[in-house]
This record gives structure tokens, C-alpha cells and sequence, in this order.
């Protein structure tokens, strides 16, 4: 499973990068605005960083505007994946970008039929948000079930990739595996939380401690 992060934070991006976690980034208008500065120089560095797929989102909301800014976004580099919302505008630009080799990731799926429209549309990722579906008392995994299981029966049809997403701790991740989806999209705090173990601390101070005993170097 590819592992992505949910982030335009170049500090986290070059953190994890560095370990060879990353493979691709995805972000939207409103990660970019939580970091500030100018969006263009963010999301240039990012693709220089990054060697895997960077979705990039548009914030037009109709047909014409959203062609216009997904070929501007590809311009930031080829590993960039045009994101579009799941609208009727969305997946006729989906459609069309797809067709010019533009890669599109339908973003805000909600329902097993929106992500079968959007595959249909030639979408190389759809990004159901598991995390707001569980924040309303439905159970955002089942989604990702559903949707893999849909695939998988048309997998000589469909090559869209599932990019499970809106994920909120590392659990939702691990069922995302077990269920067989092809990407996770993690913000860099839930990435955090999986490097750690309380046993790893532990094991570690107690390994450094009996070193010392030897009162030797290596």
C-alpha cells in the first residue's frame, strides 16, 4: 500500500521523505492556506521533492475553469495529478483532462456510486473520506469494502486506484491494508503516531542503559 501525505508543509514533507516513507503528496486550498506564503512556490518545491504523484486541486467549480487550472497545475511538473471534486463538472473535466493524458484524482466521494461514476470517467485515484463519514455515525470503512470489492469485480475494466482519505488515526489505516486499498493519504500527525511504540522506548532505554554497564565503546 502506497503512502501518501495530506500536507503542503515542506518541513514535514522533506521529515518524511527523508525515511523513505513518502510516496506521493496530496493537498488542498485549505492546507495550502494553513501554511501561508505564496501557493505557487509551495507547490513547486513540493514536486521537486517528491518523485511519486502530487495531486494538486482546483478551486474552480466549473467545467471551462477547471480544464483551464488543471492544465496550468500540470505545468508544475509530470508527477502532478489534477484533483477535481465528484460534480457532474467535475467528471466531464475529469473526462477531458484524462483524454489530454492528464492524470485526475475525484476527490469528496461519499458513496460507492460516486466513486463507480468517477472510475468510469477514466479517474486514476478516488478519494473517499472515510474520517467525516465516521464524524456523522456511519462507519467509513464499509465504504472502502464496498468500493474495493466493486473494483476488483470490473478490475479489467476499471485501473483506478483507491485513495482512502480524511484518515484521523492509525487504526483507519491499518484497516485500509487489510482491506486491500491502494493508497492512504495521512495528515503528518497520524504518521507520528505510527513510528511510535511505548515498547520501543522502553526497549531502547533499557539496551542504552545495559551498555553502559560494560563502561566499553564500539
Amino acid at each position: 500500500m502506497k503512502i501518501f501525505l495530506d500536507t503542503a508543509n515542506l518541513e514535514s514533507i522533506r521529515k518524511f521523505n527523508d525515511m523513505g516513507l513518502l510516496d506521493g503528496i496530496t493537498t488542498n486550498p485549505s492546507l495550502m492556506s494553513k501554511e501561508g506564503g505564496n501557493p505557487k512556490d509551495i507547490m513547486e518545491e513540493i514536486t521537486k521533492i517528491i518523485k511519486g504523484d502530487v495531486s494538486l486541486e482546483v478551486v474552480s467549480t466549473e467545467y471551462s475553469g477547471m480544464i483551464e487550472e488543471g492544465k496550468r497545475l500540470r505545468q508544475y511538473g509530470k508527477n502532478v495529478v489534477v484533483k477535481v471534486p465528484m460534480t457532474p463538472d467535475g467528471l466531464k473535466a475529469c473526462k477531458h483532462l484524462t483524454s489530454e493524458g492528464i492524470p485526475v484524482n475525484v476527490t469528496l466521494i461519499f458513496s460507492p456510486n460516486q466513486a463507480l461514476l468517477a472510475a468510469k470517467s477514466g479517474a486514476k485515484y478516488v478519494s473517499p473520506f472515510i474520517g467525516r463519514l465516521d464524524d456523522i455515525g456511519k462507519d467509513g470503512m464499509n465504504l472502502i469494502k464496498d468500493i474495493k470489492k466493486i473494483f476488483d469485480n470490473y478490475k479489467d475494466d476499471f485501473k483506478t486506484q483507491i485513495l482512502v482519505a480524511s484518515i484521523r488515526h492509525p487504526i483507519h489505516v491499518i484497516d485500509a491494508a487489510k482491506i486491500g486499498a491502494h493508497v492512504v493519504t495521512l495528515p503528518p500527525t497520524v504518521l507520528d503516531k505510527m513510528l511510535q511504540h511505548p515498547l520501543t522506548d522502553i526497549g531502547l532505554e533499557n539496551f542504552l542503559s545495559d551498555w553502559k554497564k560494560l563502561k566499553a565503546g564500539i
